[in-house]
């Protein structure tokens, strides 16, 4: 598709009202390929954490070394500072369009890596690509999504984060027999994925919220395009909301596996299909609950049963010894509360409260500077589970009881607003 033909087909979609046409929810689906990805490299890597550990004679902070720099922290962390700051710069088309050859070379050194630093090379350059994608993937659903459906389309990018671990872990079940040949397998699953969306996202149009804000300012940020009281506001709350959330998920998405080897005692079979089983559920409740309902008044009610739910998910492991039975339970109520709760909500509000001319940029800051720290909490996870799980299990519910109130009380009304009410109302229009 030409761009002239991508800018006709972009100005005759309507964001006004509720109804979403085949356009938007193709162009949906292209860009929540990114969660796919980027949840699908989270999820091999941890499925070949206890491999990887064993077959290169690794310690438990050589562990952490790799989950610190994975697509799961540091690297993505930057890469979405990068993207983001690269959306409203340039486009979101310019980010989100190339990005994906930089993760489909990065997943090559996993593949083919005989040892330990070209795993980790492999690591940082999809964690930089996924990190770029993501802040610019989601502003693009947020800014040509109808008003009343902004939040049905942006909980597609939690299913697709969920479907991704989902189709990854059932072939990394499958081929757990192999060993480590199966998780390479697994990660050029990824390569060809990421192929594959990079050829069809070729005809995806541009942002016209950004074109026309492109057009009529001179499109350069300023320090002080962040600092006006209302956007201070919301990248407090938006922060003190996820960063809690986030580190609990983080830690999850990540070690579960290794945990369940390591402290629960199951086979990887075993380990890998629970946790499978888990972002299934996600993708269940995503789709049944949180997409039908988030973009009504019965946001806050969405939100504080997922988040209670979850915390009490955690209580389980806390309170007793973990087997296959406390682990399945925990799956159940953790996963049912995630699909409609914390994860998906962030993505609403990231991009809803933020002006068109920073939009991106404010979202990488929030979500790099999160995937930063879930770096250096990653370096003491493996020596947390493997010294007291109980310890690291009431660190985790704690994050999860802090994260839904945050959430609970400073809820912001938005739902069913245009972006541009939505700036209005909280007084953060930025003027140049």
């Amino acid at each position: 598709m030409s761009g002239r033909a991508s800018g006709r087909t972009s100005s005759a979609v309507s964001t006004r009202g509720s109804g979403v046409d085949r356009r938007q929810w193709r162009w949906a689906v292209l860009a929540s390929m990114a969660d796919y990805i980027d949840a699908g490299s989270i999820v091999a890597g941890s499925a070949g954490l206890a491999l990887w550990a064993t077959a290169y004679h690794l310690s438990s902070g050589t562990v952490g070394l790799i989950a610190a720099f994975s697509s799961n922290a540091i690297s993505a962390g930057i890469g979405c500072l990068i993207g983001g700051w690269l959306g409203d710069r340039v486009g979101r088309k310019a980010v989100y369009q190339w990005d994906l050859l930089i993760y489909a070379f990065g997943t090559l050194f996993i593949i083919f890596s005989p040892d330990l630093v070209g795993l980790l090379i492999g690591f940082v350059i999809v964690g930089l690509a996924v990190g770029a994608d993501i802040p610019t993937s989601w502003t693009l659903i947020a800014e040509f999504s109808p008003d009343r459906a902004r939040g049905r389309l942006l909980g597609l990018t939690n299913v697709f984060w969920s479907l991704g671990p989902v189709l990854t872990l059932a072939l990394a079940w499958a081929l757990a027999p192999l060993g480590l040949l199966g998780i390479r397998i697994v990660f050029a699953h990824l390569f060809v994925v990421a192929v594959v969306t990079w050829f069809l996202r070729r005809g995806m149009v541009e942002s016209e919220r950004w074109k026309a804000t492109a057009t009529t300012t001179r499109q350069r940020m300023r320090l002080r395009d962040f600092t006006t009281r209302a956007n201070l506001r919301a990248f407090a709350f938006v922060f003190a909301m996820f960063l809690p959330w986030n580190l609990v998920a983080g830690t999850a998405g990540f070690f579960f596996p290794y945990i369940l080897r390591t402290v629960g005692g199951q086979g990887q079979g075993v380990s890998v299909g629970l946790q499978a089983l888990g972002f299934l559920v996600v993708t269940i409740t995503t789709s049944l609950i949180f997409m039908p309902f988030s973009d009504t008044r019965h946001r806050r009610l969405l939100f504080a049963v997922g988040a209670a739910l979850q915390a009490i998910a955690y209580g389980l492991l806390f309170s007793f010894p973990l087997g296959v039975g406390v682990a399945f339970a925990y799956i159940l109520v953790n996963n049912i509360g995630s699909g409609f709760g914390q994860g998906p909500f962030f993505r609403v509000w990231s991009t809803e409260l933020f002006p068109t001319k920073i939009r991106a940029t404010s979202q990488a800051l929030l979500y790099g500077v999160v995937r930063i720290l879930i770096g250096g909490w990653s370096f003491m996870v493996p020596v947390l589970a493997a010294t007291g799980f109980r310890t690291l299990a009431l660190i985790l519910l704690l994050l999860l009881i802090v994260s839904g109130v945050v959430g609970i009380v400073f809820m912001p009304r938005t739902a069913g607003k245009s972006l541009e009410q939505i700036q209005e109302e909280r007084g953060a229009a930025v003027r140049t």
